[in-house]
């Protein structure tokens, strides 16, 4: 049988080790990067009766997370809370974008958070990003 034995030198060892111990920090700030690249995008799409109204307060980036069920790293764009309208009427903020969103039978659909998901501008920032960890040659 044949068996072979190689050691891998001690620098590729401790880069490899400093990428390890560097990773959950670097992969929450991609996250973070590609979050805030959504919601300056979520801000340019929305409508102008939305902009001008209170419920721009209620747009919100989460903080970096960890999910439990695949050790997943997120951070999430998403409208949280209630806000008053101009009649006075307090209205959960998710359920206002979700109406100019997706629309309803009376009001007719304008979509703003879909068109702000831009893969290749969230990606590109989320690169940068990574250029900064990883050990340059």
């Amino acid at each position: 049988m044949a068996s072979f034995k190689e050691e891998l030198p001690n620098d590729l060892i401790k880069m490899f080790e400093e990428l390890d111990k560097d990773s959950e920090k670097m992969m929450g700030e991609m996250t973070k990067s590609g979050a805030e690249v959504v919601y300056k995008n979520v801000l340019k799409n929305m409508p102008k009766s939305l902009k001008s109204s209170e419920i721009v307060k209620c747009l919100k980036l989460t903080k970096i997370y960890k999910t439990q069920s695949d050790d997943g790293i997120n951070t999430k764009v998403a409208f949280y809370g209630y806000f008053k309208n101009k009649r006075g009427i307090t209205t959960p903020a998710p359920l206002v974008a979700n109406v100019f969103e997706h629309g309803t039978s009376k009001i007719q659909k304008k979509p703003f958070m879909r068109q702000s998901f831009k893969k290749s501008e969230i990606e590109a920032e989320m690169k940068k990003v990574q250029e900064r960890y990883l050990p340059k040659e």
